[in-house]
């Protein structure tokens, strides 16, 4: 079973960045994403990466400021995230789905445990 770690998360002020890391050891061959939830709210795709590594997609809200990139030689899925403010604020989780890629949270099968973002304003 692939297991999911997620690292990196914190409190940060707004404007500025953080860099989140999945590690998840034989996910080279899953499309791989990165949810956000707040709590009593649904969770969101922030970002997703092909199984290749070589295509990304956003959500609207994040373009321009978060880099989804992947290593798979170093088994790692990184969410670079800039620019952050208050609405950022979430729950933020690595997934990875047996597709090539996908967005959507319900072709998800496998995920991390979460980590706390707080943005301050």
């Amino acid at each position: 079973q692939v297991q999911m770690v997620e690292s990196g998360g914190g409190v940060v002020q707004a404007g500025g960045s953080l860099r989140l890391s999945c590690e998840a050891p034989g996910f080279s061959t899953y499309g791989m994403g990165w949810f956000r939830q707040v709590s009593g709210q649904e969770c969101e795709s922030v970002a997703a990466v092909w199984r290749t590594g070589d295509k990304t997609s956003y959500a609207d809200f994040v373009k321009g400021r978060f880099t989804i990139s992947r290593e798979n030689g170093k088994n790692a899925v990184d969410l670079q995230m800039r620019s952050l403010g208050p609405e950022d604020t979430a729950v933020y989780y690595c997934a990875a789905t047996n597709l090539v890629f996908s967005r959507l949270e319900y072709d998800y099968d496998y995920w991390g445990q979460g980590t706390q973002v707080t943005v301050s304003s």
